[in-house]
């Protein structure tokens, strides 16, 4: 009779057990409902400028100085465009234009220096190499502010103050973008490929510019983004270098207004509503060029 009840005894607390399992622990929810949060929060700090800027730059002085910016009635954007357009006889569309040779032209050349200058560092040996690039890495770490004034004295012996060339030599330089350009040389330029170029008889020119500078796309669009962004809101440099007003780029023209809206209220909604121009080639350039950039960011994540 005990041998028949053993194994009951024994089962029982076995069955007990599978009828009741422990629910499973989910450690992953508090922490991915906090990360969500903080995206959204970050996203809503991030659009709630751009958000206020769009809707003051459709108001006149008056709602700007008490406050109504965010309201949805008494839009005046056009009001705002025109008296954009004829202020000054059109002088902030020449801010906008010069801001546009500034930025689009320096980058496009810079971004193409800075790939000669990477390419040259990855696929060349000479003497001094490596001490030569440690110094390009000793110029990222120089902030811009600290050379306006020796490019200042510099732009004066050679007689180029308050001219173009006085803003636009100086953006042709990005140590940055020659460190960048050089990473992205080793990893979009094999060696094979090029000493099979030279294989057929191909020369260094030919070779960089119908096989490197095209393979190393994705670098030079990345350079050009750092640098178009750079240019079009370095403010210091042109106003240290710069007296003519109609050599101003767009952010040190509508700096100049800024100043006067203390005794010309009327100049507010003209600084907010070319406040709002102002961002929208940093907006085209990165949506029709992020294709590329992203691209160039993911570079050497996949071997």
């Amino acid at each position: 009779m005990s041998a028949t009840l053993t194994p009951s005894r024994r089962t029982a607390p076995a069955t007990g057990r599978a009828a009741n399992p422990r629910p499973p622990r989910r450690p992953w929810t508090l922490s991915k409902t906090a990360v969500n949060g903080a995206l959204v929060l970050a996203t809503v700090y991030t659009l709630l400028p751009l958000g206020w800027l769009i809707t003051a730059s459709a108001k006149n002085t008056g709602d700007l100085l008490v406050g109504r910016t965010l309201t949805p009635e008494r839009f005046h954007l056009g009001q705002n465009l025109h008296d954009l357009a004829t202020t000054g006889d059109g002088i902030y569309f020449r801010w906008y234009l010069n801001s546009l040779l500034y930025a689009g032209l320096g980058a496009v050349l810079c971004a193409f220096v800075c790939v000669c200058a990477g390419y040259a560092f990855h696929v060349y040996r000479f003497p001094g190499k490596e001490q030569l690039f440690g110094l390009v890495l000793l110029g990222v770490l120089v902030p811009t502010t600290a050379l306006a004034l020796p490019m200042y004295l510099l732009a004066s012996e050679l007689h180029v103050v308050n001219t173009f060339w006085a803003v636009f030599v100086p953006s042709l330089v990005n140590p940055f973008g020659v460190y960048l350009a050089r990473v992205f040389c080793a990893g979009y330029v094999p060696g094979e490929v090029l000493e099979a170029a030279r294989m057929d008889g191909a020369g260094e020119l030919r070779t960089f510019w119908s096989i490197g500078l095209k393979m190393v796309m994705p670098g030079f669009v990345t350079v050009f983004l750092f640098q178009f962004t750079a240019i079009w809101n370095n403010f210091f440099l042109p106003l240290v270098m710069l007296s003519d007003n109609r050599l101003f780029p767009v952010s040190l023209g509508l700096y100049a207004w800024n100043t006067q809206t203390h005794a010309f209220p009327e100049y507010y909604p003209l600084v907010v509503t070319g406040s709002l121009l102002a961002v929208l080639p940093l907006v085209i350039a990165f949506v029709v060029l992020q294709r590329h950039w992203k691209a160039g960011l993911t570079a050497g994540s996949v071997k």
